[in-house]
């Protein structure tokens, strides 16, 4: 059995495990089984490659996407790695030739999808092959409680029976106690060890806001976030608006994409290619887009509508950042979207049970945006993780807000929804409250109630901002199937008698602009964004991949060359000492990289 970590250095160019990373590696040479719960962008990957090339036979490793497999494997084969992919895209000599590989021993990953291994025939070819280990990447999708269940996975139950004394890795960036229960039950893992590191990604700096001006407050975060170097997402929340959004933002001159579940499969992998193999790429997307996401300079994720829940939220977040180096998170909501979600859930022809547990899951979602306080914290809360102090890179940590008692403005708003007849939206409420003597206010006699023009004290984004804050803590429902009537909730009761104070934060008096331009806490170390050796580099990872058809950071990942550019090596010994280098690429590239230092000096 090979050293792993001689395997580390040799082959993957890493001077020295991270976290928890050799003590699973070392479980798993022993022969243990376990589930791996590690945030993106923390190693997950080294946790069953490592082990797979030190334990003799073929390590076979589930992977939900095409794109994923096609480009591990890609990378693998840089480092020297015998490695291939399994799926239903390859031609039929390619298929003929990794079978031949895998009997005769001389394969040591294969990537394939849950599908094909949950097949009779795929299992029984690998009954009569030697083993090393399994490995079930993006675990959580086994779950029934996970944020991206797939039933296909729930086949994978069979491998911990028929394969009885084969290592079984279970690994995911995102499960809440109950859906890590599931996945353990699912897998035979309950008497496994669980491996749990934290999820705090201090590197990626977060933000949320309520959506005002969404192009306006877009742009001002992406002039912030992209330095024209390094891709970028945008979730939106329909498959119009990636369409939309994408056609804005190339008029605006940025390489934008679509992307949705809508989409001929030939055009989402042309998209999958060019968001892969471009340089500051915009992917303007629906969730399905993004899972198993290979991309390490992704520099910034937006979300333009409020996700579902906390784990879904942190998974695609996560794809920022994965190389170390500052990355940004923005988050625009609106009042409308806790409605649509709260109406959804409750409309769903889910059990009671999953409907509680998206509840749940919405309103931690709610109290991240709306917080007061750090929120990261709030965040890692979630997850079972406390952080000891707050974390100084979120917005809430760069300007923390001022809290203002609101109690008397949140009953003003509710009395008005109540004295109109529970029949209005927000507009009409506020042209109530601040005196307009508009065309309706005068049909409907509106302007005779007590409540008309006791609000004149606040401005009419202070108002939306109360109304979002209320909806946010349950005291005001939207009729969402309607016209977007608010209509006050049992939760209002106590606030109107009184009984309950209502802290609002200061910026809701200003619109609720939030901290989304705030400067990002420079972590490890940044990249020199005005060395003309990090450039160079740069323009000759980019030649190299397009010769080969290759995205470029299967080459060398931006963090590798701005440390190539910081102590600029004279010799292959001293570029062979530089993080990321392995033996492969050293010798496939080394020549090539002294090249350009040289002319660069």
């Amino acid at each position: 059995m090979r050293d792993p970590a001689h395997v580390l250095r040799d082959v993957f160019g890493h001077p020295g495990f991270r976290g928890r990373q050799e003590e699973i590696v070392r479980h798993v040479l022993g022969g243990g089984s376990g589930l791996v719960l590690m945030p993106t962008g923390g190693g997950k990957s080294l946790c069953y490659q490592v082990p797979a090339l030190c334990r003799d036979g073929l390590a076979v490793v589930v992977s939900p996407l095409i794109a994923l497999m096609e480009d591990q494997v890609a990378a693998l084969r840089q480092q020297g790695v015998a490695a291939a992919a399994l799926h239903s895209e390859i031609e039929e000599t390619e298929r003929r030739e990794i079978w031949r590989d895998m009997q005769s021993g001389r394969l040591k990953l294969l990537y394939v999808s849950p599908e094909r291994l949950g097949t009779d025939g795929m299992q029984e070819a690998l009954s009569r092959t030697d083993l090393a280990l399994f490995a079930v990447d993006e675990a959580h999708c086994i779950s029934q409680w996970g944020h991206h269940f797939r039933p296909e996975y729930r086949a994978l139950s069979s491998i911990s029976r028929r394969f009885e004394g084969v290592p079984r890795l279970a690994l995911t960036a995102t499960a809440d106690p109950r859906t890590a229960s599931d996945i353990r039950a699912q897998l035979g893992l309950e008497d496994a060890p669980v491996f749990q590191s934290s999820f705090d990604r201090r590197n990626i700096f977060l933000a949320a806001e309520p959506r005002e001006q969404e192009r306006a407050q877009l742009r001002a975060f992406l002039r912030e976030a992209s330095d024209g170097r390094g891709a970028g997402i945008v979730y939106c929340g329909s498959r119009a608006r990636t369409e939309q959004t994408a056609k804005w933002l190339r008029e605006d001159g940025h390489e934008a994409l679509a992307f949705h579940a809508g989409m001929e499969a030939a055009d989402k992998r042309e998209a999958h290619r060019r968001f892969a193999r471009g340089d500051a790429v915009v992917m303007c997307a629906t969730i399905a887009f993004g899972m198993g996401i290979d991309r390490p300079d992704v520099r910034f994720v937006a979300h333009l509508a409020l996700p579902q829940g906390p784990e879904g939220w942190y998974q695609e977040i996560g794809r920022a950042g994965r190389d170390g180096l500052p990355a940004r998170a923005l988050l625009l909501y609106g009042a409308g979207d806790m409605a649509i979600a709260r109406h959804r859930i409750e409309e769903s022809p889910a059990a009671d049970d999953q409907k509680r547990i998206e509840r749940a899951r919405l309103d931690a979602m709610i109290a991240i945006a709306e917080a007061a306080t750090c929120r990261r914290r709030v965040l890692l809360r979630c997850f079972g993780e406390d952080l000891p102090e707050d974390c100084g890179a979120c917005d809430v940590c760069a300007r923390p807000p001022r809290l203002f008692d609101g109690t008397v403005a949140a009953q003003k708003l509710l009395s008005a929804a109540i004295r109109t007849g529970r029949r209005f939206g927000l507009g009409h409420l506020v042209d109530v409250l601040r005196g307009r003597m508009t065309d309706k206010v005068a049909q409907f006699g509106h302007d005779r109630l007590p409540t008309f023009g006791v609000g004149k004290d606040l401005a009419d984004p202070a108002w939306r901002g109360v109304a979002r804050q209320l909806v946010a803590r349950g005291a005001l429902d939207v009729a969402v199937e309607n016209h977007g009537e608010l209509i006050p909730t049992e939760a209002a009761r106590p606030i109107l008698r009184g009984e309950e104070k209502v802290m609002l934060r200061q910026d809701v008096l200003t619109g609720g602009k939030g901290g989304g331009a705030a400067p990002a806490r420079r972590e490890r170390f940044q990249a020199p964004s005005d060395d003309p050796l990090f450039d160079a580099l740069r323009q000759w990872r980019r030649d190299e991949a397009k010769e080969q058809g290759l995205p470029a950071y299967v080459i060398f990942h931006d963090a590798v060359l701005a440390e190539i550019a910081a102590r600029r090596p004279r010799d292959l010994r001293e570029l062979r000492e530089v993080p990321g280098v392995g033996e492969s690429k050293l010798e496939r590239y080394g020549e090539a990289v002294l090249e350009v230092i040289a002319r660069a000096a």
